[in-house]
């Protein structure tokens, strides 16, 4: 522990600010022609040696500069304006000459710069172009055969994480195009795991404006951290690629082949990838990607959530590998995009498709806290429970996206996709359940067997019309949306102890649902500074959920033995619902922007109303609400890099269909759920700010976000609880009165320390916590749960030598239940994680990757819980081109890796333990092959 707080005392000292030295630069920047003074000019000063920035500014109202505090030695002074041709030239600061004045500075209009104009310069390895840094790639060294993603690790402001995730000026980067385009959907790592580094021209880093904002020319405030990969004329044509297959013990596997074929504006590319090693495609997204999203389908603001998995068993597996099990992944995908006719028309298409098993054993020990009752006092059940799974899926997923330029002012864009999804489900498990006497309360013998199948269809069409006057817009979006989902499958279920039941169903789930929605939104400016968009739209969903149950025509059948036959109905787990859904939304927003501040308020305002129909009795209920959706943004930019945000939004949230469907779910029949039509919508009020500053000079970045939230009548869970059986009922109420919580504050600072070798450090500190609550037994609940962390980050590049990152913090949770406060899952932990990489000579290189972990014991779990997870390999790179490698590796040197995590949710704590990949060797072939441009590389 000392050795941490020293490693903190020493990082935190290290942005202690430095004396600095007294060299200047100075002059005033004008037009030649009309001799008017440009303000707000960038000015840039350059290393003279690599033309690296060193530090920066703009002009002031009347095109006067001065910068200060700069160092003695040689410098390159870039100054630019759009529509004018760079100046440049060279100038020396020294002990003799502690001041330059460049006096007057003349920039000339490109229009007007005849052909014997020279500018002196040389190309920069950085530019400031407005709310644009740009990188010169060829400032930048990578090894033979890198990919993009390794040239971004050496960017001023830019770090990449274990796992491809891309953090930009201590913003996450959601987007990474290709010469503007999105490329093989929008996975960022798709592009900066597989097109080579040796391909780009620059790397633009900008914030991306909404789409509706770039139409209107409206800012809303709204911008998302972009990444633009340019490339080199010359390798816009030919073919590259990639190949990797690896052998290892315990008969691990992993191999991926990718394709690109580049010709001019078409882009044709292909992967596939088969491993049982955890990877399940070629980005990091992947996984979470794997299992379609489009299992919730959000209606229109206000509106219905139509949800097709409520936590049934016979709903099936989700298809998201999460390092629970051993998996076998098998995908495949394709990418099309072209632009012709003049670049009006343009089309960009993805196919994907693969399959994924999962096999392996959980242990989950629970907690069940439940409170004094009249007579009876408070007791305990705690359960522990023994599961063995066998999941599959199947996906393919296609989609389109298509534009058309129609004129100078109109355009249309057709998007549509279809997915289809098979999934497979086997369960067994053995539960114990005991009360806090060790006293037994129940066994369960239980298995359930699942096939599902889900359809979904996505069609928008976005038609956008520029009038007559300066940000007058007319806007219309239709879009379609169909999904169904058919899934069958047996329960079988035998509790003994204290109340016997046997539960032997085959269960038929059929949810479909159908939503339109369409919109037109109005943009009119009043002035330079103010403006309005205006909005209706329309939209219509219908839903349907028929569930069935049936029971076995012979009683108590011998499951091994007897053919048995399901056709008995079992009326109460079976239910016929219908919900439709008509919405008129109409709203007013009002923007104000003028120098650097940025302000929009409004709402949004929503009739619904509820049509609902239980098919079964026939019993039909109406409902209509108003849904108000207030919003508010301020925005404050002190400069291009530095900014200050607070926003506000209300917002109504509709129960699911699965919480209103009148029926008992006994997927689990220790803990069956009932279904509640009399739900009413809750509404939530959501705070935001966020302060972020970048300087390019010293790569310091500053951010710092928080959020709060504030739920009144919230959606709780009622709770009723046998402590005596150890049965449970639930049903989602209204929770008049009371309102959940949640919070969020994030803080982080970046730069390069010089006196620690120019090693990036960062500092975070983050913390977030709600208060939520649920009924137990007819007794408020009331739970409050907080988390903790900071962290030290490390990473250092040197070319050809080695690089490094490291993180190393700890954590504190804490959650007390009002019910139980002395029985929690209070703890503290620390984790770290380092990656390392040397460069040898022969083509050798050598590397190690890896994370430790410590949970605490708590009250409810009186063991600890620690793990060193490290992975190593040596890599051996043949030809000039170092276009074939061989790599040997190890997985989980120490063998230590063990699937844990600890969770509480109101009265319940529980702690987990499952199968996970353990230690194993590789072999790994690799291939990579280039010929672009004319430039041959085999």
């Amino acid at each position: 522990m000392k050795f941490i707080l020293l490693l903190l005392t020493f990082c935190l000292l290290s942005y202690v600010s430095i004396a600095q030295n007294a060299y200047s630069v100075k002059g005033t920047v004008t037009d030649t022609a009309s001799n008017a003074k440009l303000a707000n000019t960038t000015i840039s000063v350059l290393n003279a040696k690599d033309s690296t920035l060193y530090k920066f500014t703009r002009a002031t109202a009347n095109g006067s500069f001065s910068i200060g505090n700069l160092k003695k030695g040689e410098f390159i002074l870039l100054v630019t304006y759009p529509k004018y041709a760079d100046y440049v030239d060279n100038f020396t600061l020294d002990s003799v000459k502690t001041t330059h004045n460049f006096g007057q500075i003349d920039m000339i209009l490109k229009t007007r710069l005849l052909a014997s104009v020279m500018v002196k310069g040389t190309r920069a390895a950085i530019k400031i172009k407005g709310d644009t840094t740009e990188f010169n790639a060829s400032s930048f060294t990578v090894q033979p055969n890198a990919k993009v993603e390794d040239l971004l690790k050496q960017l001023p402001g830019i770090q990449i994480d274990k796992d491809g995730k891309i953090t930009a000026q201590g913003q996450t980067v959601s987007k990474v195009l290709v010469d503007g385009e999105e490329f093989f959907g929008d996975d960022p790592t798709l592009v900066t795991k597989n097109l080579r580094a040796d391909m780009v021209d620059k790397v633009q880093l900008y914030d991306k404006a909404s789409d509706q904002a770039a139409f209107t020319g409206i800012d809303d405030g709204q911008k998302s951290k972009t990444i633009n990969i340019k490339l080199k004329e010359d390798k816009k044509n030919g073919y590259f690629g990639k190949a990797d297959i690896g052998v290892g013990t315990k008969d691990f596997y992993q191999a991926q082949v990718a394709v690109n074929k580049f010709a001019g504006k078409e882009k044709i590319s292909a992967y596939g990838t088969l491993a049982n090693t955890g990877k399940t495609g070629l980005g990091w997204e992947d996984a979470n990607k794997f299992g379609t999203s489009s299992n919730n389908v959000e209606f229109v603001d206000g509106g219905i959530t139509i949800f097709s998995g409520g936590g049934d068993d016979l709903e099936g597996w989700g298809g998201r590998y999460n390092g629970e099990g051993i998996p076998v992944a098998r995908a495949g995908g394709a990418h099309y995009d072209n632009k012709w006719n003049a670049d009006k028309q343009t089309i960009n298409g993805n196919y994907k498709i693969g399959s994924l098993s999962v096999v392996g054993d959980r242990n989950n020990q629970t907690q069940n806290n439940l409170p004094a009752q009249g007579s009876n006092p408070a007791s305990i059940i705690n359960t522990n429970g023994d599961q063995r799974f066998d999941n599959y899926i199947f996906r393919q997923k296609a989609d389109a996206t298509y534009n058309l330029k129609i004129d100078s002012t109109s355009n249309i864009k057709l998007a549509l996709d279809g997915t289809f999804k098979n999934t497979e489900s086997r369960n067994t498990s053995k539960t114990l359940s005991v009360d806090g006497n060790g006293q037994l309360l129940n066994n369960e013998d239980k298995e359930t067997d699942t096939d599902g199948d889900q359809k979904t269809f996505n069609f928008s069409a976005f038609y956008t019309k520029k009038l007559k006057k300066a940000g007058r817009t007319l806007s219309v979006n239709l879009s379609q949306s169909t999904d169904e989902n058919d899934n069958k499958g047996f329960l079988y279920s035998n509790v003994t102890g204290k109340r016997n039941q046997l539960t032997d169903q085959y269960k038929i789930n059929k949810i479909n649902t159908n939503i339109f929605n369409s919109n037109i939104t109005y943009s009119e400016p009043f002035s330079k500074t103010f403006s309005m968009i205006a909005n209706y739209g329309i939209g219509l969903s219908n839903s349907t959920a028929d569930r069935k149950a049936f029971s076995p025509s012979i009683p108590n059948p011998t499951r091994n033995n007897d053919v048995v036959l399901y056709n008995n109905l079992v009326d109460s787990v079976s239910n016929n619902y219908r919900l439709d859904q008509l919405t008129n939304q109409g709203g007013l927003v009002f923007n104000y922007k003028k120098d650097k501040t940025t302000f929009n308020f409004g709402t949004k305002v929503a009739a619904v109303r509820f049509e609902q129909l239980n098919k079964i009795n026939g019993n039909e209920f109406d409902r209509n609400f108003i849904n108000w959706n207030p919003q508010a943004t301020y925005q404050y930019r002190f400069s291009q890099q530095k900014s200050f945000r607070f926003s506000y939004n209300g917002s109504t949230r509709q129960p699911t269909i699965d919480q209103i469907q009148p029926i008992i779910n006994n997927a689990n029949p220790l803990y069956i759920t009932i279904g509640n039509p009399d739900l009413t919508p809750s509404f939530t009020n959501r705070f935001s700010t966020s302060y972020s500053s970048y300087k390019v000079l010293s790569n310091r970045s500053i951010w710092i976000s928080g959020s709060y939230s504030i739920t009144s009548n919230p959606i709780v869970s009622n709770v009723t609880a046998n402590g005596t059986t150890g049965f449970t009922t639930s049903q989602a109420v209204n929770l008049s009165g009371e309102s959940t919580s949640n919070f969020n504050l994030y803080g982080s600072i970046d730069s390069k320390v010089k006196f620690l070798l120019g090693i990036n450090t960062g500092l975070g500190i983050s913390t977030n916590g709600n208060t939520y609550f649920n009924m137990v037994n007819g007794v408020l609940n009331r739970t409050r749960s907080n988390s903790y962390s900071a962290t030290i980050n490390l990473q250092k590049y040197k070319e050809k030598k080695f690089d490094m990152y490291a993180t190393i913090g700890p954590t504190y949770t804490y959650s007390v239940s009002s019910l139980n406060p002395d029985i929690n899952n209070n703890g503290g932990g620390f984790t770290t994680y380092h990656q390392l990489n040397a460069y040898l000579p022969g083509k050798f290189q050598i590397g190690t990757d890896g994370n430790y972990e410590y949970r605490a014991p708590t009250s409810s779990f009186n063991q600890s819980f620690s793990r060193f997870l490290v992975n190593a390999y040596l890599q051996k790179a043949f030809f000039k081109d170092e276009s074939l490698k061989l790599k040997a590796n190890v997985n989980d040197i120490f063998n230590q890796n063990s699937g844990f995590e600890r969770r509480a949710n109101g009265n319940t704590i529980t702690q987990s333990s499952y199968t996970t990949i353990k230690r194993y060797a590789m072999l790994s072939l690799i291939y990579d092959f280039s010929k672009m441009g004319g430039s041959s590389k085999k």
